[in-house]
C-alpha cells in the first residue's frame, strides 16, 4: 500500500471521515507520526471547545406524578422530544467539528457498545451523562469505565437495575454485563449472572436530580460466587471482578477490531492491550489491517459525518428545516445517535446495502451536496471537465474509483452537486 493510500486508510477508520487536507498534512508527517497524534492529539481540541454539550435544564419528566394531568404530561414529553433533538443535533456538530476525530470516532463506538436508547431512557440528560461518562473514561483502562457504567443512570434505567433488588433480583443488567458489554458468550455461566444480579441490586435512579442512589436495604450483602470467586460483591467489586478477567480484554479488543476493521477478516491474537488507545494502537498497526482496505461498510452516522466534513458542512449552520431533513435521513437509514435499536447495537457489513437503505442514502446524498460548501463546488469547477472525477475522488478521499464507478461519473462532469451526490452513493465511497 502505498504511504498516502496507507495514511488515507488509517484516517478513514480512525476517524468520522478525513478531509483531502487532512490525509496531505498525514502524508507529509508519515505513518507513524500521524498514528501518534490521533491517539494523542498535541493540542487542544479548538472544535470540540467551540461546540460544548446544550444546556438542557431539568428532565421534563422529574415533576410528572400520578396527579399530573394529561396536558401537563404532554407537555412535557414535547419538552422530552426537543431535550433529544439538541442532544442529537449537538453531538452530530461535535463530531463533524471535533479536531479530535479519533476521540470523538471512539466515542461513538462506545455508545453502541454499551448500547443504550433513550426511548426507553426517556431522558436526554441522562443520555447526556452517559456520553459524558463514556468519554472520561473511554480512553483508559476497562476497570474504571466498567465500574462507572454499572452505576450510570442511564444504563441503569435501560436494563431495568432499579428494578434489582434483594427480594426479586432482576438479571437483565447482570446478564447484559457479561455477554455483551465485557465477557461474551461462553466466559460465564447462569450462575454467575444470578450472583451477579445479587451483586448489583440496590442502586435505583432520582428522576428529579439525575443521579443513580444506592440504597442498602434493597441490597443483597450477602456472599455471592462469580467466576469462582467468593465474597460479599457489591457493584463495583463485581465491575472489577469482570473487568480484571483476561476474557474481558480479549472480548473487548476483538470489538474494537470488528467495527475498525471490520467483520470480513478475523482478529488476530495480541490486540489486548492494558487500555482501550493501547489496544486501539495494536488493532491499526496489526498487518491485517492494513489488507482490510475496501472490506468495511460504512455505518451510516459515519458516512453522513465523513461527507458533512468533506463538503464544509456544519449541522448547527443549516436551517431547522435542513437539520430535521439530516436526522430523518439518518432516520430512514436506521441508524440516529442516541437510539440504537437493541442492547446489541447496531448491525454492520452488508446489512446496511439493502435497496430501501440504497433509496435513503440516494436522497440523504442529494440534501448533502445541495448544501454542500461553496468553495467545495468552486474547487471542482476549477477542475477540467475531463478530470472532475479525479478532482471528486480526492475530495472524498477515495483512492481510486472503479471503471464502472467512473463511467457513471463522466457524464455528471458539468453538473458539480449532481457529480457529488454520485459519489457519496458510490461503492468506493460507501465501503472504506
Amino acid at each position: 500500500m502505498a504511504d498516502r493510500e496507507a495514511v488515507a486508510h488509517l484516517l478513514r477508520r480512525a476517524t468520522f471521515g478525513p478531509t483531502a487536507d487532512e490525509v496531505d498534512a498525514a502524508e507529509r508527517a508519515g505513518l507513524a507520526a500521524t498514528l501518534d497524534a490521533l491517539l494523542d492529539p498535541p493540542g487542544p481540541d479548538r472544535g470540540a471547545a467551540a461546540t460544548p454539550p446544550p444546556a438542557l435544564g431539568a428532565d421534563p419528566h422529574a415533576g410528572i406524578t400520578r396527579q399530573s394531568s394529561r396536558e401537563q404530561r404532554q407537555q412535557a414529553n414535547e419538552r422530552r422530544r426537543e431535550q433529544v433533538l439538541r442532544v442529537t443535533g449537538w453531538w452530530l456538530d461535535r463530531m463533524v467539528a471535533a479536531d479530535d476525530g479519533l476521540g470523538e470516532k471512539l466515542l461513538f463506538f462506545w455508545h453502541g457498545h454499551w448500547a443504550t436508547s433513550v426511548r426507553k431512557v426517556r431522558s436526554a440528560p441522562l443520555m447526556l451523562g452517559q456520553l459524558a461518562t463514556l468519554r472520561r473514561h473511554g480512553r483508559g483502562p476497562l476497570g474504571p469505565l466498567v465500574e462507572a457504567m454499572v452505576r450510570d443512570p442511564a444504563l441503569i434505567l435501560w436494563l431495568d437495575g432499579q428494578k434489582n433488588t434483594r427480594a426479586a433480583p432482576n438479571e437483565n443488567l447482570a446478564r447484559e454485563l457479561m455477554e455483551l458489554f465485557t465477557l461474551g458468550v461462553g466466559n460465564y455461566a447462569e450462575a454467575d449472572v444470578k450472583a451477579g444480579a445479587r451483586a448489583l441490586t440496590g442502586w435505583v435512579v432520582d428522576r428529579r436530580t439525575g443521579a443513580a442512589r444506592f440504597e442498602p436495604r434493597r441490597h443483597d450483602a450477602g456472599a455471592k460466587t462469580i467466576l469462582g470467586r467468593t465474597g460479599p460483591f457489591d457493584a463495583a467489586g463485581f465491575a472489577a471482578l469482570l473487568a480484571g478477567q483476561p476474557a474481558a480484554r480479549e472480548f473487548v479488543a476483538r470489538r474494537l477490531w470488528f467495527r475498525y476493521a471490520g467483520p470480513e477478516t478475523p482478529a488476530p491474537a495480541g490486540l489486548a492491550g492494558p487500555d482501550t488507545l493501547a489496544t486501539l494502537r495494536a488493532v491499526l498497526t496489526a498487518g491485517e489491517f492494513g489488507r482490510t482496505a475496501g472490506t468495511l461498510v460504512k455505518q451510516p452516522v459515519e458516512w453522513a459525518v465523513g461527507a458533512l466534513r468533506q463538503l464544509g458542512v456544519r449541522p448547527s449552520r443549516l436551517s431547522e428545516q435542513r437539520r430535521r431533513q439530516l436526522l430523518a435521513g439518518l432516520t430512514a437509514l436506521d441508524q440516529v445517535p442516541l437510539r440504537p435499536p437493541s442492547v446489541g447495537g447496531w448491525p454492520a457489513g452488508v446489512a446496511w446495502l439493502t435497496t430501501s437503505s440504497l433509496q435513503a442514502r440516494l436522497r440523504l446524498a442529494d440534501l448533502l451536496a445541495g448544501v454542500a460548501a461553496p468553495t467545495v463546488l468552486d474547487r471542482l469547477a476549477a477542475a477540467p471537465a475531463a478530470g472532475r472525477p479525479d478532482a471528486l475522488a480526492r475530495l472524498l478521499v477515495v483512492d481510486a474509483w472503479s471503471a464502472r464507478t467512473r463511467a457513471a461519473l463522466d457524464p455528471l462532469a458539468g453538473q458539480p452537486r449532481k457529480l457529488l451526490a454520485a459519489g457519496l452513493v458510490s461503492p468506493e465511497y460507501t465501503v472504506s
